[in-house]
């Protein structure tokens, strides 16, 4: 996979202490224009990375390298940025620190100022935690984002959300091999688990009723958790688990700025805002998204009615959710 690294010597953490050689990896399309005023800024979601962020941009789409200058940046925790598996020790594996989303925006912050010299973001837009990231962007830099567009994801991790990724963690964490992190080789029985309980989460029970997962190319519910578990084996455990962290940390009033105070922090986002949630996410639900609509000053709630469920916005799931997500987008960028 083609992508370039960006390093910070000491990424200051808000646990405490630093990342020593915090790598960002990243990868651009199209180019910085005279103005510098066509930055798009795409985080990565939760098994995602920037080759699969490439599904929302394209010659042709709202997202378009000819018109702007796409910059696509690694989540830390996902085996490309800095991870529990590719950092060196005593940071590897179960030494690797809490890194929450406003570590990650602050390095996204200064790969693109310090490297490409961005000072004004057209657009920053992402599916599930890339839209809890998209939000982060913009309580945490709001003289300097222009536009934001989360689908399916959320300003603030709910308490419901939090407890389902209790559950997927806690299957993880029961195979012995998982050592508290210290495995010698991976723990596959926790992995699979770990797929299994998830599968059920990412779609809704309309999909499983209606038996949808064959038009994934699945005969049945149980080949596609079959396909799931073999996903999840080329995961990581640590890296999962760093990440699953990350998000039920989310919460752009939990740092400095907002000091918790929600509602300010929503106020304080001055970048138009278009939020899309799925009717029929079962954990980035539209009406958590409704509430911190209400509080953000230029914002439009468009929930989208689909059976897919969380996984609507997958890349090539549904050609219609493209559509919808490209019209969004050309209406903030208009």
């Amino acid at each position: 996979m083609e992508y370039k690294t960006y390093v910070i010597k000491h990424l200051p953490l808000q646990a405490g202490g630093s990342l020593p050689n915090a790598t960002l990896a990243y990868k651009t399309y199209g180019k910085l224009n005279d103005n510098g005023d066509n930055v798009v800024v795409l985080p990565t979601f939760f098994t995602g990375n920037h080759i699969r962020n490439e599904g929302f941009l394209g010659a042709g789409r709202a997202l378009d390298p000819d018109r702007y200058f796409i910059v696509s940046i690694n989540l830390f925790g996902n085996g490309f940025s800095s991870s529990p598996s590719n950092t060196p020790a005593p940071y590897r594996g179960s030494g690797f620190p809490s890194v929450t989303l406003f570590d990650n925006v602050l390095a996204q912050h200064t790969l693109l100022t310090e490297l490409f010299g961005v000072e004004e973001i057209a657009l920053v837009a992402g599916w599930s935690m890339a839209g809890c990231q998209s939000f982060q962007w913009g309580a945490q830099y709001p003289d300097m984002v222009k536009n934001i567009l989360p689908f399916c994801g959320s300003a603030k991790t709910s308490i419901h959300n939090f407890v389902f990724l209790e559950g997927v963690k806690a299957a993880l964490q029961a195979d012995e091999k998982f050592n508290h992190g210290d495995y010698t080789s991976p723990p596959e029985k926790g992995l699979k688990a770990f797929a299994r309980v998830y599968a059920g989460w990412a779609y809704s029970q309309t999909f499983f009723r209606e038996e949808l997962f064959r038009q994934l190319g699945f005969d049945s519910a149980e080949a596609m958790l079959v396909d799931w578990e073999t996903d999840h084996l080329e995961w990581d455990a640590n890296n999962l688990l760093c990440k699953l962290k990350s998000w039920q940390m989310a919460d752009i009033s939990a740092n400095e700025l907002y000091r918790n105070d929600f509602k300010r922090a929503l106020g304080a986002i001055q970048a138009k805002t278009i939020v899309i949630p799925c009717d029929n996410d079962l954990y980035f639900t539209p009406e958590d998204n409704e509430i911190e609509v209400r509080h953000i000053p230029n914002a439009d709630l468009r929930v989208y009615h689909s059976p897919w469920g969380h996984c609507v916005a997958s890349p090539g799931n549904d050609p219609e959710f493209a559509r919808f997500l490209d019209t969004a987008i050309h209406d903030l960028l208009a």
